[in-house]
């Protein structure tokens, strides 16, 4: 009688041993992989972006503001910075946006006269629209505030000096300005545009006012300003109590709309290192000192925010020419600052 050949048991959990361990193998080089092509299109939107930028140069002149404040007609003791459109919405009909920049009236304040400050009926829509190109694929990918339109991606408004105020910075962007590649003095090459910043979420704090649970690559502090003066400081932003509780809307997620130009959403600057390890501090003006009707900073945020992201050892940025490149988290701090200036004079190198 003839007998039959099989696997033996042993020879079966060997060749399952055997097939573990390549698929053990393989896993980490397809996540390599995958992780590859989303830093690529990273790169790629930015570099959108980036072109954005130069054809809005192009075309008016000057490059876009951070973000806008000025009065509105219709009620002159509105606060000037509730405009607050951020350069991507600037940015629009210069990046195959038309159609949506044609919903938006950015004549309007994006935050309106009223009751909790709402927004205009006629930008309801529009700013709603969730964009893929102002979005890392690396990231959530989804809105974090309902009705919002999220943004990983920035203006850089320089070194974050004076307090991280968003007015007359020393880099490309900030309130209002009217930049030209000519006051890049330190060359356009030489000088970053934009960088990415990871998504937030809701900020959940205790009865006294501390983080509950928070981590710094999803939250941040906010620091409740007194007078007219920012409050923002080294030491309260590393002070283990400088928590406001819930006044001031501090937990806003961070980079919750493309549509604002505050730094919680379309700006950040270089105070801090590509993924610091501390939390972004933001703080607010709450008693403008001008009198009405004239107010031209009530409610502007100051802040120290840095540049996030989800791809393993740094962060994506566009420059001023257009180029774009990754930056290790590991850069010298001088290097990154001296990378955020227009005009310092600097050479900075990797």
């Amino acid at each position: 009688m003839r007998k039959l050949s099989g696997f033996t048991l042993v020879e079966l959990l060997v060749v399952i041993a055997i097939i573990g361990a390549l698929i053990a193998l393989l896993l980490p080089a397809v996540q390599n992989a995958r992780e590859a092509a989303r830093r690529t299109q990273c790169l790629y939107n930015l570099k959108q972006t980036g072109v954005a930028v130069q054809n809005h140069h192009a075309a008016r002149n000057q490059l876009p503001s951070a973000a806008m404040s000025k009065s509105y007609p219709k009620d002159e003791r509105h606060p000037h910075s509730f405009y607050r459109w951020s350069a991507l919405a600037q940015l629009l009909p210069y990046m195959e946006q038309e159609t949506l920049h044609n919903l938006l009236d950015l004549s309007l304040p994006l935050y309106m006269p009223g009751a909790g400050y709402p927004i205009s009926a006629p930008n309801k829509a529009g700013i709603a629209q969730l964009l893929p190109v102002f979005l890392c694929p690396s990231d959530l990918g989804a809105p974090v505030k309902e009705h919002m339109g999220p943004t990983n991606y920035a203006v850089c408004s320089g070194s974050g000096s004076g307090g991280g105020t968003p007015f007359e910075t020393d880099g490309v962007f900030y309130v209002n300005s009217a930049t030209t590649f000519g006051d890049i003095v330190d060359g356009s090459s030489n000088t970053i545009g934009l960088s990415e910043c990871l998504l937030g979420e809701d900020t959940v704090r205790d009865s006294s006012g501390a983080f509950s649970s928070a981590t710094p690559e999803r939250s941040y502090k906010f620091i409740l300003g007194f007078g007219g003066a920012p409050d923002l400081t080294d030491f309260k932003c590393n002070g283990s109590m400088s928590y406001n509780s819930s006044a001031g809307n501090g937990n806003d997620p961070r980079g919750f709309a493309w549509s604002s130009g505050e730094y919680r959403s379309a700006a950040y600057n270089h105070y801090y290192p590509p993924n610091a390890k501390q939390f972004d501090c933001i703080t607010s003006v709450t008693v403008d000192p001008t009198p009405p009707p004239a107010q031209p900073i009530l409610y502007s945020a100051y802040g120290w925010r840095a540049a996030r992201s989800s791809h393993p050892g740094g962060v994506s940025g566009a420059m001023m020419d257009g180029s774009t490149r990754f930056f290790n988290e590991s850069i010298d701090p001088v290097a990154w600052q001296a990378l955020s200036t227009r005009g310092s004079a600097e050479v900075a190198a990797e």
